[in-house]
């Protein structure tokens, strides 16, 4: 029998539904009461139906290689076990007519047996209560990237005048240390006067090139910051099919993705059309059903989608945010060179010749960000933007979101590119309550 016991939350497979082989040569304990929290999730069309029917499938298959009652071994040399919950809790006087308490109450069982158990969970609130009962806890952690260290695209290095002058001259530079990822961004300082720099994009470990002098602005807007003068760098460039853009409120990532978006479809026709999605997940309580059509209800939840297309339809009309900015929007939505589309529709589709931006992508898991990249066809685009600092999703973190993990996942990639926007642009009150609140 495995050294250890690890007994899972039901969100545990409703986020990663391969989770139950990912522990090694240990055994996997799933209580019924997890398998009857799948069954209820089965049946629906989103993210978390699909990984409930595979659990299912997986743990069908499994049942195939003997009784799951008395535990399947898998492939990793570990063991799968369903168990029965008992009737007493110890007298720990937890309320077993409660879901999460009747998984915890057979951890803690398997504790008073004498075996080392692990309770895995999602779920912060049932962590600490199986913590509260002596259990080990933990989350789940295998598809998770480090916040506070994650990559930001762009770094700061020291160098002499003489260094600088020669790369604005050249066009090219060859640092003597070296370690630089795949389309990196490296602002040079110059050690006597900072406000003699340069800056530079990694096309090697060691190799820079000065930024492309036709992508300083994108449909009429121009940067704020380098960040964002960098963001554009990548968000302009055919070569780099997925970008990622990490920012807090108004550092404008998706104001600048829709720039880019635009400027690339409408003005040089290298993609078809633009297409834009984000989680359907609300901000604080839900408001419920909303009537129409499809269209309709879209329009509703893309309304700052729909803001920042007017603000830049504005610029592209000499600046005026009036009626004729607005019905720029609705021309082209008439025309289908943009496309609103949610989330729940884009599986299953192959996306070809599109810019495709997928704002708010910190509420999506690994798996889902997985799904929807994976969508991209021949001459596709893809760029997410997001905030994992502001998150819906209950089961996610700065850590264990989507956004976060493929930034980590894919930083050496030469077809990948990532900047983390610092400084809030929309306005001075918006910077405030960005830092302050």
């Amino acid at each position: 029998m495995s050294s250890k016991f690890f007994v899972l939350d039901t969100n545990v497979l409703l986020h990663n539904s391969d989770a139950i082989t990912c522990f090694a040569d240990n055994t996997v304990v799933l209580p019924m009461t997890v398998i009857e929290e799948l069954d209820k999730f089965k049946k629906n069309n989103d993210e978390l139906g699909r990984n409930a029917r595979r659990v299912i499938r997986t743990l069908d298959g499994l049942r195939g290689q003997g009784s799951l009652g008395r535990g399947v071994p898998t492939e990793d040399g570990g063991t799968v076990l369903i168990t029965m919950e008992k009737e007493e809790s110890g007298g720990t006087c937890i309320d077993l007519d409660i879901p999460d308490n009747r998984i915890i109450a057979t951890a803690f069982r398997l504790l008073g047996e004498g075996k080392r158990v692990i309770f895995v969970s999602k779920d912060i609130n049932a962590r600490l209560k199986a913590d509260a009962l002596g259990i080990e806890v933990q989350d789940f952690e295998r598809e998770k990237a480090d916040f506070d260290q994650l990559y930001t695209g762009l770094r700061r290095m020291t160098a002499d005048g003489a260094t600088i002058d020669r790369f604005h001259h050249d066009k090219t530079l060859r640092l003597d240390e070296g370690g630089l990822q795949p389309n990196e961004f490296v602002l040079l300082v110059d050690a006597a006067n900072e406000r003699h720099t340069a800056v530079g994009r990694a096309v090697s470990a060691s190799d820079l090139h000065t930024l492309n002098p036709a992508w300083e602005s994108a449909f009429n807007l121009r940067p704020r910051s380098l960040e964002q003068r960098v963001a554009l760098e990548l968000l302009l460039d055919p070569e780099i099919p997925l970008v990622s853009l990490i920012g807090q409120a108004g550092t404008g990532k998706t104001l600048l993705a829709l720039a880019a978006g635009l400027a690339s479809t409408q003005r040089t026709s290298r993609y078809e059309k633009l297409l834009v999605s984000r989680p359907v997940i609300p901000l604080g309580r839900d408001i419920g059903y909303l009537p129409g059509t499809k269209d309709e209800k879209m329009q509703l939840w893309m309304q700052p989608i729909f803001d920042n297309l007017s603000y830049l339809m504005g610029l592209h009309n000499g600046g005026r945010q009036d009626e004729a900015a607005e019905q720029g929007v609705r021309r082209l939505l008439r025309e289908e060179r943009i496309e609103l589309e949610a989330l729940t529709y884009i599986r299953g589709r192959s996306i070809s010749r599109q810019y495709v931006i997928i704002d708010e992508a910190q509420n999506l898991t690994p798996h889902e960000v997985k799904t929807i990249i994976s969508r991209a066809g021949e001459g596709t685009k893809m760029v997410l933007t997001g905030d994992p600092e502001q998150i819906d999703n209950p089961y996610l973190d700065a850590s264990s979101n989507g956004l976060s993990y493929t930034v980590e996942r894919l930083k050496g990639q030469e077809a990948c590119g990532h900047i983390t926007l610092i400084r809030s642009e929309r306005s001075h009150l918006a910077s405030l309550a960005a830092e302050y609140l």
